[in-house]
């Protein structure tokens, strides 16, 4: 959502003139970019454990974060206050940390005044009609999260009561539901962004997370099973709707895993559930995509733009445009617009993902996917919203052409090697298939293989596209929310680690 500009400036206590003067101070050493990122985060989060609200909190996360580049060299700094001489400590901090050993006895870095009035002339900002003034361009900009009820204003006793009737649902499908935790979790980040180019973006990113742990026991036996919804959205998103959808997934498939086995193990062909599986398209190619990887040459897909990766009817996409998703961006975390990125496009790889860094080095536009925790790191190159467009094949019919070989739809603990691609994925549910049909529910199996070789082996993607919608989390080294989607699909051979 964007709220007006008066209000982001009034908020980190700063106008038009002091943003460009920091910028400009952040190049008095030769800095040849300076960017500004600031952030205020408000989380709420309530925990319903045996139908009683065990826990709850709320904290505020408010600061600015500094960059400033020369060359291949970052400095970053960052300030939990916005006041002026916070704000001076930082952008000199950063700018010595970019300048490196050569500013060993920096003084306070000096802003040109034709330079300071240069960036200023450039300043054009986005305004909360949508129509935005990035430089000398006039471009649209599109709302990918507008919220009716901001979770700030809302008290948490009002959710109390869906939490337990989400609880007192679960418990009354299935006898044998031992305990049931519930957890709501939200937050609302008003970002603001300016660099020393005069460009000045912001907007207000809601997130509303509702999920659910299961224990079930039978026969002394335990399984567990976790279900959740993310949105980018206001409260609106906690409905009727939502508490049947999450309460009839917690307890569906139940009587399978208690009934699965672990199989024999071997080279076999795989099939790729929809929704979920997106996960290992994210883990053992997605990450594999991404620029940084590939700018310092540790990516099997390093300098193989323009090649055939895969089968022509496979094309995979990074998408930052996907109204209300939870990898959503109007703009991210350096100010560039959301997006969306054809990595792959008819089996041929056509883009890496882009922040400004990765994007000057190899001399193309930024794609939307810098991205960062807080305002306490430096944006990198994330993914957002990752998935497998849809193929032509039925899914019934992708099952029916296997003769032996396993379904899988939902998986967890999964390794990846950028580098090699070899991935090794924990299997979470799925099926044997025998002569073309589902059989025996299997558990307890690795799925091991090469993410490139793996994705040169689709022989067969369904027409069944599905975005998973849970809570996901990507972790390089700093959290960032994304999401994550399949089709069927059909991997003629992989490694299948059981008995």
């Amino acid at each position: 959502m964007f709220k007006e500009e008066r209000y982001y400036l009034d908020l980190f206590q700063v106008t038009k003139e002091q943003l460009a003067a920091l910028a400009c101070k952040g190049l008095g050493e030769g800095g040849s970019y300076c960017d500004l990122f600031f952030e205020n985060t408000t989380y709420h989060d309530l925990l319903l454990r045996d139908g009683i609200v065990s826990s709850g909190g709320f904290h505020i996360d408010y600061g600015v974060g500094i960059r400033v580049l020369k060359g291949d060299r970052t400095g970053y700094a960052y300030s939990e206050s916005t006041d002026s001489k916070s704000m001076a400590e930082a952008v000199m901090a950063a700018s010595k940390i970019a300048m490196g050993s050569s500013s060993s006895n920096m003084v306070k870095p000096e802003c040109p005044a034709a330079t300071a009035e240069s960036i200023l002339a450039s300043l054009r900002l986005s305004t909360a009609d949508g129509t935005g003034h990035l430089r000398h361009a006039t471009v649209k900009i599109e709302d990918f999260y507008p919220y009716v009820n901001d979770w700030r204003e809302a008290e948490a006793s009002q959710f109390v009561p869906s939490l337990e009737k989400l609880q007192q649902s679960i418990s009354s499908r299935d006898s044998r539901v031992l305990k049931v935790i519930v957890s709501l979790s939200d937050q609302v980040s008003d970002i603001m962004m300016f660099n020393s180019l005069g460009e000045l973006t912001f907007d207000s990113r809601p997130m509303g997370t509702l999920a659910v742990s299961v224990v079930f026991s039978q026969d002394g036996r335990i399984e567990n099973k976790t279900v959740s919804r993310s949105y980018r959205t206001g409260n609106e998103m906690i409905s009727e709707a939502l508490l049947e959808e999450i309460a009839a997934e917690a307890v569906s498939g139940i009587d399978e895993r208690f009934g699965a086995r672990r199989p024999k193990g071997g080279q076999m062909p795989v099939v790729m559930g929809a929704g979920a599986s997106g996960i290992l398209l994210h883990e053992a190619m997605g990450h594999a995509f991404e620029a940084d990887f590939n700018r310092k040459g540790q990516s099997i897909f390093s300098g193989r733009i323009g090649q055939k990766v895969c089968n022509e009817d496979i094309s995979i996409v990074d998408d930052g445009t996907i109204k209300g998703n939870r990898g959503a961006v109007n703009f991210d975390d350096e100010g560039v617009r959301g997006q969306k990125t054809f990595m792959v496009r008819n089996g041929v790889l056509e883009s890496y993902l882009h922040d400004r860094i990765s994007a000057a080095h190899f001399g193309v536009s930024p794609t939307g996917n810098g991205r960062r925790e807080s305002f306490r790191y430096a944006p990198i190159p994330r993914m957002r919203a990752t998935y497998m467009l849809s193929g032509s094949a039925e899914k019934e019919g992708i099952i029916s052409s296997v003769k032996k070989g396993i379904y899988v739809d939902q998986f967890s603990n999964g390794q990846v090697q950028i580098g090699e691609g070899d991935f090794t994925f924990f299997v979470k549910s799925g099926f044997l298939i025998e002569d073309g049909r589902l059989t025996m529910p299997v558990k307890d199996i690795n799925i091991i293989g090469n993410g490139p070789q793996a994705l040169a082996d689709i022989i067969a993607v369904g027409n069944d596209l599905k975005v998973d919608e849970g809570a996901w989390t990507c972790g390089k080294g700093q959290s960032c929310p994304v999401s994550c989607g399949i089709p069927t699909v059909l991997i003629k051979n992989l490694t299948v680690g059981g008995e």
